[in-house]
C-alpha cells in the first residue's frame, strides 16, 4: 500500500555504515533505518549468532520459557533503572503497553503528552502523538488523551486532573526535529509526578540504546521514570520493542492482562543479546558520546559559511541542524553526493547514523552538507 513517499533509490546491500544501491554506488547511511541500525549493517557477530539461532529455534509461544528471552530480560533490566520488562514488537506496541499498564496500575484514564511529539501509528499512539496530521482521517480517536507544550512545566501542572494516570514524554523529541528540553524540564516532571501521585513514562524508542551518548537519555539529567519504552535499536534491525517498569507497577499486569504472539521470541531475543554483546565489546555508548561531540563541533563550524543554519543541537549521535527555510530538497542533493539524511519538521536535517560510524565518515558527511547548503 502507498503509505510512504519513497526516495528514488533501491538499496541492494549494506555493511557497516555504508549502504549500496543496485548499481553498486555507496552511500554513508545517516538514517540507519531511522535510528535502528546502531551496530551498523551486517555485523559479523550478529550474522553468525542469528545463523546459529535459526538452526536451533525461531519461535515458540510465550506460554513457555526460553533461555534466550530470560537472559535478555535480565540483562535489559540490569542496564535500566527498572525491574521488569514486557517484550513487544515495535515502538508503537511498546507505547500501547505502557499506556495500558499506567491505566491498569492507577485505575485512572487520562494520559498527558506533549505537542509535536511522536509515539506511534496505532489508534492510541497517534492520539497520544501531539500532531494533528497523523490523526486526520482516523477519527473518532480514543478518549483520555490531552496535550500541552513540550518543555513547559507550568502548562503541564495546569493540565493535571484527578483522573490523570500518567505523563508520557520523549526525553528529546525526535520526529519534530531533535528538540532538546531545558536541563530542568525532565527533573521537574519527575518532581511533579511525585507530588501528584501520577506516573512518568519516558518514550525512549528513538533516544534509547546509546543514541544520545547514554544508554538511556534519562541518564542525561539523572531522571528516573516509572516506565520506559524502547524499540528501534534494541534488536539490531529485527522488530522488537520493550516496556520497562518498576516491579510494583509491573505487577499490575496479571496473566491475561496483556500479551503478544511474537514478543521476545527466541530469535529476536538472540539478536537483542547479541546487540548488547557488541555494545560492550565495542564501547558503543561512549563512542556515541565522543563522536557526537566531534560531529556537532564540525557542523557548528559550518555556520561561518552558511547563514541559513539557525542551530546545531542534540546529544550523542542524535543530531539536528535547524535551517531558516524548508529544506526537504537537501535529501536528494545529499543522496546524489553519497550521503543519506532525512529532514524532520520541514526545516531540520536529522542525523542518526550507526553508532559504529567512523570520524572519517563523519568528515565526509560534513563535507557534503557544506557543499549542498546555500
Amino acid at each position: 500500500m502507498n503509505t510512504y513517499g519513497r526516495y528514488d533509490l533501491v538499496i541492494d546491500h549494506a555493511h557497516g555504515s555504508i549502504v549500496y544501491d543496485k548499481d553498486g554506488k555507496e552511500y554513508i547511511d545517516c538514517v540507519a533505518g531511522i535510528a535502528v541500525n546502531n551496530i551498523g549493517h551486517t555485523h559479523k557477530k550478529m550474522t553468525e549468532n542469528l545463523s546459529k539461532q535459526l538452526e536451533k529455534m525461531i519461535h515458540v509461544s510465550n506460554l513457555y520459557y526460553t533461555e534466550e528471552q530470560a537472559t535478555f530480560a535480565k540483562r535489559l533490566v540490569e542496564l535500566s533503572p527498572h525491574d521488569k520488562v514486557f517484550f513487544a514488537n515495535s515502538g508503537a506496541g511498546a507505547n500501547e503497553g505502557a499506556i495500558k499498564l499506567a491505566r491498569k496500575y492507577t485505575g485512572k484514564g487520562e494520559i498527558i503528552s506533549t505537542l509535536k511529539s511522536f509515539h506511534g501509528r496505532t489508534l492510541a499512539t497517534i492520539t497520544a502523538t501531539g500532531q494533528p496530521k497523523y490523526q486526520k482521517g482516523f477519527e473518532p480517536l480514543p478518549a483520555g488523551f490531552k496535550h500541552v507544550e513540550y518543555n513547559n512545566i507550568e502548562q503541564m501542572k495546569e493540565a493535571i486532573t484527578e483522573d490523570t494516570a500518567a505523563i508520557l514524554v520523549e526525553p528529546i523529541q525526535g520526529e519534530s526535529g531533535v528538540r532538546v528540553p531545558d536541563d530542568d524540564y525532565l527533573p521537574s516532571l519527575r518532581k511533579l509526578c511525585d507530588e501528584k501521585g501520577i506516573l512518568l513514562i519516558f518514550d525512549e524508542v528513538q533516544t534509547g540504546y546509546g543514541r544520545t551518548g547514554k544508554m538511556f537519555a534519562s541518564e542525561l539529567t539523572q531522571t528516573v521514570p516509572d516506565i520506559t519504552t524502547c524499540a528501534k535499536a534494541i534488536a539490531g534491525g529485527l522488530p522488537m520493542g520493550a516496556v520497562l517498569a518498576k516491579k510494583e507497577i509491573a505487577d499490575a499486569f496479571k496473566p491475561g492482562s496483556h500479551a503478544t504472539t511474537f514478543g521476545g521470541s527466541p530469535f529476536v531475543s538472540c539478536a537483542g543479546n547479541t546487540v548488547l554483546d557488541i555494545y560492550e565489546e565495542e564501547d558503543l555508548v561512549n563512542k556515541s558520546h565522543e563522536n557526537g561531540l566531534y560531529f556537532m563541533e564540525k557542523l557548528e563550524a559550518l555556520k561561518e559559511n552558511h547563514d541559513c543554519i539557525v542551530e546545531v543541537r542534540g546529544h550523542g549521535l542524535m543530531v539536528g541542524v535547524e535551517l531558516n527555510y524548508e529544506c526537504g530538497d537537501l535529501v536528494a542533493k545529499a543522496q546524489e553526493k553519497g550521503v543519506l539524511i532525512n529532514v524532520a519538521n520541514g526545516t531540520v536535517m536529522r542525523f542518526v547514523p550507526p553508532l559504529i560510524i567512523t570520524r572519517e565518515e563523519l568528515d565526509k558527511v560534513v563535507e557534503v552538507i557544506d557543499e549542498i547548503l546555500p
